[in-house]
Order: structure tokens, then C-alpha cells, then sequence
């Protein structure tokens, strides 16, 4: 179930960068927008580990920022593999691929954080 919901929150959050960062486009089939979010997800739970793995030394260098950097490149390959399968999505240069990966992971993060808070709260306490 849980692995639903953080599909759910990448494909959300894909969507609002779509719709607010100029240069992230979607232009497919509705079902398009599903396999990228999957396509993020598995791009995120696979590639980037490693990708982090390699760079940590500049990320102890930059003090963590260039996790940024990281974030922008998984979204970057994210484009190069819909542009491959045809899906429709599309990051036009770096800038966009920053500012989009930047609302992804803040769309992300808040909304993992509220489904958290109600997942704690029904909850019974012991």
C-alpha cells in the first residue's frame, strides 16, 4: 500500500511541475503521466542511491546541496526515458529540470508529511 501512495505523491507532484515550472511539459495520453510517475519512483528508488553513493564527496563538500543537482538529474533522465517511450513528458534544459525538482521534492515532502500525520492519528495509542 505504501509503495501506492508514493507513486500517487510522485505522479502529484509531476503534475503541479507540469502545470507551475515553464519548460516541463506533458503532451501524451493520460495514462502517460501514470508511467512516469513510475518511471520517477524507480529512477529515484534505483539510480539515485547510486548517483549519491559516487558524489559523496561533493555532496560533504556542498554540505548536502548537491542533492539539488542529483534531484534535477533524476528528473532529467526521468524526460530522456518518456522522451525514449514516447509518453508525452518533456524537461526542457537544466533550469527547469532545478526549479521542477525542486516543487517535486516540496510537493513530495508535504505531502508524505500529511498523510503521515493522518496515518498517526488513526492510529489507536497504546
Amino acid at each position: 500500500m505504501r509503495i501506492f501512495i508514493t507513486w500517487l505523491i510522485n505522479t502529484i507532484a509531476i503534475m503541479l511541475a507540469i502545470k507551475f515550472i515553464p519548460g516541463i511539459t506533458f503532451a501524451g495520453e493520460w495514462w502517460g503521466i501514470l508511467l512516469t510517475g513510475v518511471i520517477f519512483g524507480l529512477i529515484n528508488t534505483f539510480i539515485r542511491p547510486l548517483v549519491k553513493l559516487f558524489t559523496l564527496p561533493l555532496l560533504i563538500f556542498s554540505l548536502g546541496l548537491f542533492t539539488f543537482i542529483i534531484n534535477a538529474m533524476m528528473l532529467g533522465i526521468t524526460s530522456w526515458i518518456s522522451d525514449r517511450l514516447d509518453l508525452g513528458f518533456h524537461v526542457e534544459g537544466f533550469k527547469a529540470a532545478f526549479i521542477g525538482a525542486l516543487l517535486i521534492s516540496f510537493v513530495s515532502m508535504v505531502l508524505s508529511c500529511l498523510l503521515d500525520a493522518v496515518d498517526k492519528k488513526q492510529r489507536p495509542q497504546a
